[in-house]
């Protein structure tokens, strides 16, 4: 079997395609040849466009005619919009957990908020970032809401490598554990307004940190072109 076909692997390469687009390695407009980047990452070509696909469905790349794919640009005043939306989705994900959710719902999100602690303790911000994708997910399915289910989902993908390497900002992991159990513990007590609160200044601080880390990488990014021109 040729594991270089599998889902996973695919996952694997687009979050690290992800992240050279995040931080600035793959530039706005610059062309991703599949070949090139099988080359790069010791795969074949099947996962590499597997993985580039999904990056063009969540809007990072785009695919032009002949040309291949190509680099979206998406501006620090976009990704803050985008937050602020996400938060909003998150708040009301919040609030509908807190009146909706099962017992069995309310410990799913606690243990997934439970889990995040060993990754938090050992510093290892890409691990706390796959289980706190997992809390987070897991409120979003307590609110019982489907079309805001979908909603939330769509975007919180579209913002996974943004939330993921923002948690790379010195004590943001501690500060996220901690405002995690106080959402836990609205939910779990059936105060809606406190979780949905909570929800929202936790994704807006999100945004609002890494919007900061955005702006300065494109100036970095701006100042790399021009050195190269």
């Amino acid at each position: 079997m040729d594991l270089s076909s599998t889902p996973r692997l695919s996952e694997q390469l687009r979050e690290k395609i992800e992240e050279n687009i995040v931080t600035g390695t793959f530039c706005p407009g610059v062309r991703l040849d599949e070949v090139d980047l099988a080359e790069t990452y010791g795969v074949s070509r099947t996962p590499i466009r597997e993985a580039l696909i999904q990056l063009e469905a969540a809007g990072f790349i785009n695919k032009r005619l002949r040309k291949g794919w190509e680099v979206a640009s998406i501006p620090a005043s976009r990704l803050c919009e985008m937050f602020d939306v996400m938060a909003e989705l998150e708040a009301m994900c919040g609030r509908l957990a807190a009146r909706r959710a099962t017992e069995a719902e309310t410990r799913q999100i606690r243990s997934a908020h439970l889990a995040c602690l060993k990754a938090k303790e050992a510093s290892d911000p890409a691990e706390y970032y796959r289980l706190n994708e997992a809390f987070h997910l897991a409120i979003y399915e307590a609110s019982h809401n489907s079309f805001l289910i979908e909603q939330a989902s769509t975007l919180h993908r579209r913002l996974r490598p943004y939330r993921r390497l923002q948690l790379r900002v010195r004590n943001r992991m501690h500060t996220s554990f901690d405002e995690h159990e106080g959402i836990v513990k609205a939910i779990e007590n059936g105060m809606g307004d406190l979780a949905c609160d909570m929800l929202r200044a936790h994704v807006v601080v999100q945004g609002e940190r890494f919007t900061d880390l955005v702006s300065s990488l494109e100036s970095m990014t701006s100042s790399r072109m021009a050195v190269e021109a």
